[in-house]
């Protein structure tokens, strides 16, 4: 048996974005990929959505304020 993190209280979800909605955000804001906070293509917490580097990662946690804040990161190697 071996232990799945995703499935932990602690980690939030991840899912990983789509070309066009990775292409959207990307203009929502004006930036390139490679100016996203990293994440190695080897996280435990992704290794289940088959990332490539360069994928764009988006992260729901838990907020006091918002209820609900997103976080995006691009895969690295």
């Amino acid at each position: 048996m071996t232990f799945d993190p995703t499935k932990h209280m602690l980690v939030p979800k991840h899912t990983k974005l789509s070309d066009s909605d990775k292409t959207k955000l990307l203009g929502k804001y004006t930036i390139e990929g490679r100016q996203l906070p990293k994440i190695n293509i080897v996280d435990p917490s992704i290794a289940k959505l088959n990332p490539k580097a360069g994928d764009v990662i988006k992260i729901e946690r838990a907020s006091e304020t918002a209820l609900i804040a997103f976080y995006y990161r691009t895969v690295v190697e």
